[in-house]
């Protein structure tokens, strides 16, 4: 007799207009605060405000990504801005491409 499993996710809806605290932030990407600071440093990633950190939905992808980048990859924040920036470089290149396909 087999036993059938079921996977639950859960998942959240993410719109534009939504803010996370530095601390918010950091424990959806289950990283340190540190890390996300170094990241708005280099240019990374931006925060809505001056005064205090708070980052909008557009910020949660490029952390998680970041954080994949560092720990598989092993570079450090000025790399990982660097990457990023390649990256979407890539992604905006190939849409334009598929366009004119």
């Amino acid at each position: 007799m087999s036993q059938e499993h079921e996977a639950i996710l859960i998942g959240r809806i993410v719109d534009d207009e939504i803010e996370w605290s530095l601390d918010e932030l950091s424990g959806l990407c289950a990283v340190e605060s540190h890390c996300i600071l170094e990241l708005v440093e280099q240019g990374a990633i931006q925060s809505r405000s001056v005064h205090e950190p708070r980052f909008g939905h557009e910020t949660l992808h490029r952390v998680r990504v970041a954080v994949r980048l560092q720990r598989d990859l092993g570079i450090n924040a000025a790399g990982t801005a660097l990457a990023l920036e390649l990256l979407e470089r890539i992604e905006s290149l190939e849409r334009e491409l598929s366009r004119l396909r």
